[in-house]
């Protein structure tokens, strides 16, 4: 079992670490200008000169895909943190209080996560309008429920430990009990919750990328490019393949690297190893 979470782990790392790195030096990596259109090799197929063809306007395939991933992973990180900061807040203070402001949290949670995700991002996009900030406030709205539901029941077994007991008759004040003690012990679940997080939110802005909401072309981004491909893809089918294999390999490495830090942050699974 040890091996085979190994090679998971590896291969996520692989994975993702090879789309950030081309993401990130995409300048370096790039042949042609990503953007600027060249009529005279239009929707060329695979060749020397454009390894992965050229789209409708002549621009350069390899080139866009390498550049394609830096919009949609800034926006899904920024979009998953500032949700992860949200709902750990509501998550904590109702979970550590109590009382009246655990049930007003807890029905503020309750009646964002109850509303249609999807319909939701579409509907707030739609009328604030496309673009990056109104994006990620449309991902942030409709993501930190799930945070905030979580760290509320882990915050609420931590609490009721014999040590936060012993912490309290001992003098322990509330802010040194959360940051020193209930924040540690959240990390590991927030942590992959993050990484599953990340991976939808991947997702929900190549949807609302691919319906005009969210990046815009000329921009180089995946969704986009789907997007340009819908007239040509029966006789260019590489237009559709290339993005959609990148989206495809960042979403596996996202899930493999996910599913690699439930099992070695278990703590029940590590509790079964022990025995």
């Amino acid at each position: 079992m040890k091996g085979r979470y190994s090679l998971q782990l590896v291969l996520a790392l692989v994975l993702l670490g090879t789309v950030l790195l081309c993401s990130v030096f995409a300048p370096l990596l790039a042949p042609y200008d990503p953007i600027t259109p060249d009529m005279t090799v239009c929707l060329q197929g695979p060749s020397a000169a454009h390894w992965l063809g050229t789209d409708a306007l002549g621009r350069d395939m390899l080139s866009r895909a390498l550049y394609g991933g830096r919009g949609c992973i800034l926006v899904a990180l920024a979009a998953t943190v500032l949700s992860m900061a949200f709902g750990m807040l509501v998550g904590v203070l109702g979970g550590w209080f109590g009382g009246w402001a655990d049930w007003v949290l807890t029905v503020f949670a309750n009646i964002f996560q109850g509303l249609p995700g999807t319909c939701l991002m579409i509907a707030i996009a739609g009328v604030l309008g496309p673009g990056v900030p109104n994006l990620v406030f449309a991902l942030v709205l409709t993501s930190w429920a799930g945070f905030s539901r979580v760290v509320r029941t882990e915050t609420l077994r931590i609490r009721e430990q014999s040590y936060i007991e012993g912490l309290r008759v001992l003098g322990a004040g509330p802010v040194r009990l959360l940051v020193c003690h209930v924040l540690p012990n959240l990390l590991p679940n927030v942590v992959v919750l993050f990484t599953t997080r990340v991976g939808r939110c991947v997702l929900s802005v190549a949807s609302l990328s691919f319906l005009g909401l969210g990046l815009r072309p000329p921009a180089p981004d995946w969704s986009v490019m789907i997007n340009d491909a819908r007239l040509n893809y029966r006789s260019a089918p590489h237009l559709i393949l290339v993005p959609g294999m990148c989206i495809l390999l960042l979403l596996l490495g996202i899930n493999l690297l996910g599913d690699a830090l439930r099992d070695r942050l278990d703590v029940r699974n590590q509790e079964a190893k022990e025995l």
